[in-house]
C-alpha cells in the first residue's frame, strides 16, 4: 500500500505486522496478541489523524493513487454495463467513460471522468483530464438518455479540463458550457458524485445534478492548489496555504451550499476498503434516485435550474 506523508507512523506499525505474520507463517508462531494489540494501534492512530485533515491533507488523500476511480464504481456498482463511444463529430474520448446499464434493477446512464490506475491506463485515460470530444459525448449520452426516460449518475474525477492548443482549437470551452447547459435541461434525475477530485469547469460540466454528493475526503474547487499558489504568489510551494483558502474541501462545500450531502468514507480513507466505499455511494445514490424518479420532468429541470441560479446570490 502507498502511505502518504502523515501516515508515516502508521506505515511503520503495519511494517511490522506484516513482518510478524511473515514469522507466523515461516516459524508456526502464535503471535495473533501481539499482532491485535498493534491492530488496534493502528486503527486508533487512521482514527486520529483522519479526524483532523488539513485541507492540503485532503487533497493528498482525494489524489491517493489506490483510491477507486470511476471504472472501480461502474464494475462493483452497475451491472449489464455497455459502453458507448465516440462524439459523433471528432473522435472518442477515453477520459469520458460512459454507457448504460442497471443500478439496484433499474436502467440508468452512467458518465464517469476516469484518471488510469497505472501508467498505460493513465496515458489511456490522459489522466481524467477530458478533451471537447468528451464532453461531446457526454451531452450525447445525456440526451439518449433523457430521450428515453433514463435517470443519469455522473462519477467525477478530474484536476480539470485538458488544457492542450489542440483542445483549444477543437473548442473546448463551448463543450463544457453546452454540457453544463445540457445538464440544466434534463427531465430526468441527474445525481453526481465527487468520488475524488472536482477540478474546475471540467468537473462542473458533469456536476451540474439535482442532487450533487462528495466522498468525505473528495475535493471540490475552481483550481487545483497547486494551480491557485502559481497564480497568486507565483510559488507552487505555497499550495498548502491556497489548498486552506480554497475552502475545498466537502465539509466546505456543504457548509456553502455547493453540494447536497457527504458520503462517509471507511477509516483511513476509500483506498483503504473500497468496497465499504462502493456500498456507501450505492445506499446514497439510491436513496436520492428513488425520491428523485416520483418528480415530474419539469419540475426536476425547474428545480435543478433555480438551484444553481441560487448559489452564490447574498440578501441586501
Amino acid at each position: 500500500m502507498h502511505f502518504l506523508d502523515f501516515e508515516k507512523p502508521i506505515a511503520e506499525l503495519e511494517g511490522k505486522i506484516a513482518e510478524l505474520r511473515h514469522l507466523s507463517d515461516a516459524d508456526g508462531l502464535n503471535i495473533a496478541a501481539e499482532v491485535g494489540r498493534l491492530q488496534s494501534r493502528v486503527e486508533k492512530d487512521l482514527r486520529s489523524a483522519y479526524a483532523k485533515l488539513t485541507p492540503w491533507q485532503k487533497t493528498q488523500v482525494a489524489r491517493h493513487p489506490d483510491r477507486p476511480h470511476a471504472l472501480d464504481y461502474i464494475k462493483a456498482l452497475v451491472e449489464d454495463f455497455m459502453p458507448l463511444a465516440g462524439d459523433r463529430h471528432y473522435a472518442e474520448d477515453e477520459a469520458v467513460v460512459g454507457g448504460l446499464g442497471r443500478f439496484k434493477d433499474r436502467s440508468v446512464m452512467v458518465i464517469g471522468l476516469e484518471k488510469g490506475r497505472d501508467t498505460e491506463t493513465r496515458i489511456k485515460h490522459n489522466f481524467g483530464m477530458a478533451r471537447p470530444e468528451g464532453y461531446r459525448k457526454a451531452r450525447r449520452l445525456m440526451e439518449l438518455a433523457d430521450k428515453f426516460n433514463i435517470p443519469i449518475i455522473t462519477l467525477v474525477d478530474t484536476a480539470g479540463a485538458y488544457p492542450g492548443i489542440g483542445a483549444e482549437e477543437r473548442g473546448q470551452a463551448e463543450a463544457i458550457a453546452r454540457c453544463i447547459d445540457c445538464c440544466l435541461s434534463l427531465r430526468v434525475p441527474l445525481i453526481s458524485v465527487v468520488i475524488g477530485e472536482g477540478g474546475s469547469g471540467g468537473a462542473v460540466a458533469l456536476a451540474t445534478g439535482n442532487v450533487v454528493l462528495m466522498l468525505e475526503h473528495a475535493i471540490y474547487s475552481v483550481i487545483s492548489p497547486e494551480g491557485c499558489a502559481s497564480i497568486l504568489w507565483r510559488d507552487g510551494d505555497k499550495a498548502k496555504a491556497a489548498a486552506e483558502a480554497l475552502k475545498l474541501t466537502a465539509q466546505d462545500m456543504q457548509a456553502l451550499g455547493v453540494i447536497d450531502g457527504i458520503i462517509p468514507e471507511p477509516l483511513g480513507g476509500a483506498h483503504r476498503a473500497s468496497k465499504a466505499a462502493f456500498t456507501a455511494v450505492r445506499d446514497a445514490v439510491d436513496m436520492h434516485l428513488k425520491e428523485l424518479i416520483r418528480i415530474d420532468g419539469v419540475q426536476l429541470r425547474a428545480r435543478r435550474r433555480n438551484k444553481f441560479l441560487q448559489m452564490g446570490r447574498t440578501e441586501k
